[in-house]
C-alpha cells in the first residue's frame, strides 16, 4: 500500500476528547515524540496538522511514547472519537 505524502503514516486514533481543556486522547499504533508533526483527520471538515509541544500519560509529562500507549495532547481544533492520527 503506497503511503500518500499528504496523508502521512497512520499512527493512531482519537479515543476521547475533553472539550473543556482542548485535550485529545490518542491510542498509538506506533511511537511518537515531542516535536513530531501530526495530522488529525476525520468528519467532514476536520483535517489539520500540528506539532507535538507536550504529551502526557496519566497526567505525567513524557518526551516520547511507544506503540500501545494512550497519550493525551493539547489539540488546536475540536476532534471526535474515531478520528485518525497520522505522523507527517
Amino acid at each position: 500500500m503506497a503511503k500518500n505524502k499528504e496523508e502521512g503514516e497512520l499512527i493512531g486514533k482519537i479515543t476521547h476528547y475533553f472539550s473543556n481543556i482542548g485535550v485529545a486522547v490518542i491510542d498509538l499504533l506506533s511511537g511518537l515524540k515531542e516535536k513530531d508533526t501530526i495530522r488529525i483527520a476525520g468528519g467532514e471538515d476536520t483535517d489539520f496538522t500540528q506539532t507535538i509541544d507536550s504529551m502526557q500519560i496519566e497526567h505525567e509529562k513524557i518526551k516520547s511514547a511507544k506503540k500501545g500507549d494512550s497519550i493525551g495532547i493539547k489539540v488546536k481544533e475540536k476532534v471526535r472519537e474515531g478520528y485518525k492520527v497520522y505522523k507527517v
